[in-house]
């Protein structure tokens, strides 16, 4: 388990991440045995020693206060500098969260909508079509553009059913498409990243199937055409600043902190083939909402409490309760009649809400948090929010070749700490 001395630097660093709310109502919250804790550091400790990764860091926080917090490893094999809660990581689709929750601020302030088309703020949406790919006799085929049967809404860009997927070779014609517009690669303002995006053909109908793509920066945009201000700026004067998440930003401008930045091993740089992690020194017009942003454990924890506080936090309020309550349900359930694409992330168990994975049922075999809700990064990190405990996790590590299958093994040790 971890030590003392650990433990302490933990409460220093992390100083500020308090205030949770009252434990689950009708029973005492499970706690965390010490020997599960220790099975814990083990697992993480080896996954260091065997070269699968640098480092990490782990922080499990209950009732306000961190029950376990742990460095592990370095930051950097170049540099040898050991893991620390000051370590900056490319958080990627942690970011898809925090925009949501901007958005959410717009929606209870009456400027902004769910139901709200996104052409009414972008224009191009208006005239999208949807691909489809037909079949000739001849077995060739082609790819034909078909009308909306309805408008892209701003509910859609939440829960991912815009049909605005990450392209990638082999997924069919319209992935095809937004792999050959290099779309990830590129460095331009949100503005002239969503005109190009709205060149490109959906997918598939709104609102008809989940799937993961550039939603949640075409909602960035609409951030922005609202408050007339660039994503950054939004989030730091309503969000980041309040609430302490000083190091959060879409890239890392003090030449100071380079050597805080958290790296993957040499040979695990790369996301897919063509695509490398991002290169955060080099300060980016691109301000990606959906997995642009940079941050430590501690700033992550501070969003995470004010999350699972119901939307405060350090006596401030950033959204409403059944605010919080509305994004941690399950909005593509059955009864909407909403598919799920054949790489459906969240795993069966698990419905998507309003930024975020929503467990909806218990896998078969284990005692997993219903009501739980989470998301990851595909440079490794991931977090989870479980409000039955009032608990969160988050997990901070730079491996995008080793991601899913930590994050199944850790999860899995982590519940079973708890009895689950």
């Amino acid at each position: 388990m971890f030590g003392r001395r650990a433990f302490l630097a933990a409460l220093v660093f992390l100083i500020g991440v308090v205030g949770a709310k009252a434990g689950s109502e009708g029973r005492a919250a499970r706690t965390f045995s010490p020997e599960g804790l220790a099975k814990v550091s083990d697992y993480i400790r080896n996954e260091v020693a065997t070269g699968k990764i640098p480092g990490a860091i782990l922080l499990l926080q209950q009732h306000g206060k961190p029950v376990y917090y742990e460095n592990f490893g370095v930051r950097d094999v170049a540099t040898e500098i050991s893991m620390s809660a000051d370590t900056i990581f490319r958080l990627y689709s942690m970011s898809k969260p925090v925009t949501s929750v901007a958005a959410m601020m717009l929606i209870e302030e009456g400027k902004l909508s769910l139901d709200d088309p996104v052409a009414n703020y972008i224009p191009a949406f208006a005239g999208m079509k949807v691909g489809v790919e037909k079949k000739a006799e001849d077995g060739k085929v082609s790819l034909t553009l078909e009308p909306l049967a309805r408008p892209v809404t701003i509910k859609d860009l939440l829960r991912h059913t815009a049909g605005l997927p990450y392209g990638f070779s082999g997924g069919g014609a319209v992935r095809e498409l937004y792999a050959a517009a290099n779309l990830f690669n590129g460095d331009v303002s949100n503005a002239d990243f969503v005109a190009k995006l709205a060149t490109l053909p959906l997918a598939e109908q709104p609102g008809t199937l989940w799937d993961y793509g550039f939603a949640t920066d075409v909602l960035g945009r609409v951030i922005e055409i609202i408050s007339g201000k660039t994503l950054l700026q939004f989030e730091k004067e309503r969000l980041l600043d309040p609430l302490g998440m000083t190091e959060t930003a879409f890239f890392v401008t003090d030449p100071v902190k380079f050597s805080r930045i958290a790296e993957p091993l040499p040979n695990d740089r790369n996301i897919n083939p063509a695509t490398p992690l991002r290169d955060i020194r080099r300060p980016a017009i691109w301000q990606s909402g959906g997995a642009g942003m940079v941050g430590t454990v501690g700033d992550y924890a501070r969003f995470a409490q004010m999350l699972l506080n119901g939307g405060t936090y350090d006596g401030r309020r950033y959204l409403k309760a059944e605010t919080i309550a509305l994004m941690a349900s399950d909005h593509i359930g059955p009864e909407t009649g909403i598919a799920r694409d054949q790489m459906y992330y969240p795993g069966g168990s698990s419905g998507f809400g309003l930024g975020f994975a929503v467990r909806t049922s218990v896998p078969p075999g284990t005692s997993w948090p219903l009501g739980e809700y989470r998301w990851d990064g595909v440079g490794g990190t991931f977090f989870f929010i479980d409000p039955e405990d009032d608990l969160f996790g988050i997990f901070m590590v730079q491996t995008p070749s080793q991601r899913g299958r930590i994050q199944l093994a850790l999860k899995t040790l982590i519940l079973q700490t708890m009895g689950r």
